[in-house]
């Protein structure tokens, strides 16, 4: 029997990397994972393990809080106690897999304006311009009654 869990996230906080009284690294990341849609959306949190050599060099300086990332590996459920007295749970999964996907979320910034020191092309005369045909648009309009296929 086989326990993989794979999944696509965003990096809650910057990766941590550690070593083991063994000597042995292991790179920590919280990813959060969204399931659901609409009302019925939520969140869950699966802390990520990533052991070995696989953890070390520069590769964790990429793991920054908002990255995307792939994730396969061997999940694992586990419960504890809280401060408060009640019990929770907690994913963690054992990853086999850890790749970047895309880039990383940032805050929208200004953009700034080209500068307008080229010379713009001189209008064209109507000779010049090539005719236009006509190209259905089916993209807007909902009866698709129409459309030849």
């Amino acid at each position: 029997m086989s326990n993989v869990f794979s999944f696509t996230g965003t990096i809650g906080r910057d990766a941590e990397v550690r070593s083991t009284p063994s000597g042995q690294t292991v790179l920590n990341v919280t990813v959060a994972n969204n399931v659901g849609f609409g009302d019925r959306q939520q969140t869950i949190w699966i802390r990520v393990a990533l052991w070995g050599r696989r953890a070390e060099g520069s590769f964790p300086s990429y793991l920054k809080k908002g990255q995307q990332v792939f994730v396969s590996g061997e999940l694992s459920q586990n419960e504890y106690q809280a401060q408060d007295g009640t019990t929770k749970t907690s994913l963690e999964l054992n990853a086999s897999i850890l790749d970047l996907v895309g880039g990383k979320r940032t805050e929208p910034t200004q953009v700034a304006q080209p500068q307008q020191n080229y010379r713009q092309p001189a209008a064209a005369t109507p000779q010049q311009q090539a005719p236009q045909q006509a190209q259905p648009s089916y993209a807007q309009n909902d009866n698709y009654d129409d459309v030849p296929f």
